[in-house]
């Protein structure tokens, strides 16, 4: 007796998904009629290109594709960090002002403020222009009306 599903999961290795993929994207370009001579010929250009410039598409893909897949930024929850030449920037004119803790707490504050005056007013600012909208509506209704 057969078993009709397996557990088995086949790995593409590094690199082969985007072999693939080129050569797919030049047979949808070309549209050859030979499809096998043709990928022959073209992994045949592919291999002397590799050897001349020893730049490797499949190495390529495969470090794009790790570096996409194995991106745990998203997993960070810490706001981004300035870079260290703004920090010191920032630290020495603070510095030079004579600023004190309180004043960057003032400042943080100030553009928390400023942000949510910023979500206030373009709020107002769509209900007025929804407003609007209704009564042109409402215009264009009366005249269709009449």
């Amino acid at each position: 007796m057969s078993i009709p599903f397996s557990n088995t999961h086949y790995r593409i290795p590094q690199g082969f998904g985007n072999l693939l993929e080129g050569l797919t994207r030049e047979i949808l370009r070309e549209q050859p009629e030979n499809i096998p001579a043709f990928a022959a010929a073209y992994f045949e250009n592919l291999l002397e290109k590799r050897e001349k410039t020893n730049f490797d598409p499949a190495e390529w893909g495969a470090k794009l594709d790790d570096r996409f897949y194995n991106n745990h930024a998203f997993k960070d929850q810490e706001p981004p960090v300035k870079c260290e030449l703004v920090q010191a920037m920032s630290s020495t004119t603070m510095k030079k002002e004579g600023a004190s803790a309180s004043t960057l707490e003032s400042e943080e504050e100030k553009e928390k403020e400023e942000t949510a005056a910023l979500k206030i007013q373009s709020a107002f600012r769509g209900h007025m222009a929804r407003e609007e909208v209704k009564k042109m509506k409402d215009k264009q209704n009366g005249e269709e009306t009449k």
